[in-house]
């Protein structure tokens, strides 16, 4: 006969079985914590904390310090990349607070980076000596892309008055390009300079909606059946444009004639663009479809032409889908390093964890991705060095230390 137990007995009985419970309970919690991190159990040491997951890290100022010696969101593809990334640089979040974030330049001399918060109509500065944002320009008429050519002035795509301008050294304002024989742009998107003294830009449609510039008028593409009143909040010359022209790729020469270097039928919908090195090759990636597009669009990819020194860009080839792991890393602003790689912002939608930048050697080969928690329209080497990416990413503005430098000026 087995005795009764206890009450000692009974209590140690009960504390064990709690025990045992808690522990199979915590590590179950741990097992599903792992599976949403993308983390195996039991496959070696713990994947670091990042963007992907729950909940999200924070890259603000006032977060706490990243405490790995690589950044977990900057990702090696090719052993290539370690040789272009700071190992022990983190990303930041530098500023948030924008409605879209686009088209950063930085200015060598005034140590500065702006960029385009495009629905808000203006046109944002980062001081690096302290960090200070402030509104730089206002109304910027909509802009999206900047520059700075060779000589320090400041380039700037309009949506709302469908032209490129610029912005002298004395602080007047110079219209580069507003017509192609005689027919209004569309919505010019991004601008590089060439050292030859010419501006290259390219002229999607996306300027033609409410909520990054006007539609056009009634009966224009973009506004066929004439509801949108595009003279609404605007002044009182904006209104009467009507989509003119198939979108494209233009340059200007020094003597302000304007030429389409590309045409839909090579790139449709043409959107961020940059020079090799060399500039003997032109990068123009072809984004989605615009208001008013007649025809499906762009496939979100990128594609390199040879340029000539008479000025024309021929024998295209497809650089790259930006198909990465099954996820279409949709393509916006690009630049190269003084190597000749190509950084990429990418819009991955829903794919949490494929947005932010995607690094491309000059064969056409991922090397690298940068994971941001937004989506990134453009971005652009700055500091004093050179060696800094900047990010506009949605509401916000990111920074990364690299191991290269920006190839061109802005």
């Amino acid at each position: 006969m087995t005795p009764a137990p206890r009450s000692g007995d009974d209590t140690r009985s009960m504390s064990r079985r709690t025990l045992i419970t808690a522990m199979a309970t915590t590590a179950g919690a741990l097992a599903v914590a792992q599976l949403a991190s993308g983390q195996t159990p039991g496959a070696g040491p713990t994947t670091p904390p990042s963007t992907v997951t729950t909940p999200p890290r924070d890259f603000g100022p006032g977060a706490p310090p990243n405490v790995y010696f690589t950044d977990p969101d900057v990702l090696t593809i090719d052993p290539a990349f370690n040789a272009l990334r700071q190992a022990n640089a983190p990303i930041q979040r530098l500023w948030t607070g924008a409605l879209w974030s686009e088209g950063p330049a930085w200015n060598a001399q005034g140590r500065y980076l702006v960029w385009s918060d495009i629905p808000n109509n203006r046109q944002l500065r980062w001081l690096e000596d302290d960090g200070r944002v402030s509104v730089f320009r206002m109304p910027s008429n909509n802009s999206n892309g900047n520059t700075f050519d060779f000589q320090g002035r400041q380039l700037s795509c309009e949506h709302l008055t469908r032209r490129v301008v610029r912005y002298e050294l004395d602080g007047s304002v110079s219209v580069i390009a507003d017509r192609y024989e005689g027919k209004r742009l569309n919505s010019p998107n991004d601008v590089v300079p060439h050292p030859d003294g010419s501006y290259w830009f390219t002229d999607p449609p996306y300027g033609g909606q409410l909520y990054e510039g006007a539609p056009d008028a009634p009966g224009g593409p973009s506004n066929l059946a004439g509801r949108l009143n595009p003279r609404l909040g605007q002044p009182p010359e904006i209104g009467d444009a009507k989509r003119e022209l198939p979108t494209g790729v233009y340059r200007v020469d020094p003597t302000g004639r304007v030429s389409l270097v590309i045409g839909e039928d090579q790139v449709p919908d043409p959107n961020g663009l940059c020079f090799s090195p060399d500039y003997r090759k032109l990068y123009v990636i072809s984004t989605g479809r615009g208001p008013g597009d007649a025809g499906p669009g762009g496939n979100r990819d990128m594609h390199v032409f040879d340029v000539g020194s008479d000025g024309k860009a021929t024998n295209r080839k497809l650089f790259t889908d930006f198909m990465i792991d099954g996820v279409k890393c949709g393509p916006d602003g690009v630049r190269c390093d003084v190597s000749g790689n190509l950084w990429c912002s990418s819009n991955a939608g829903r794919a949490v964890g494929y947005s932010g930048v995607t690094v491309w050697n000059p064969d056409g080969t991922l090397i690298g991705r940068i994971r941001l928690p937004e989506v990134c329209g453009n971005l652009c080497f700055g500091g004093p060095k050179r060696n800094r990416l900047f990010m506009a990413a949605s509401q916000s503005l990111y920074a990364l230390y690299v191991g290269t430098q920006g190839a061109a000026p802005g």
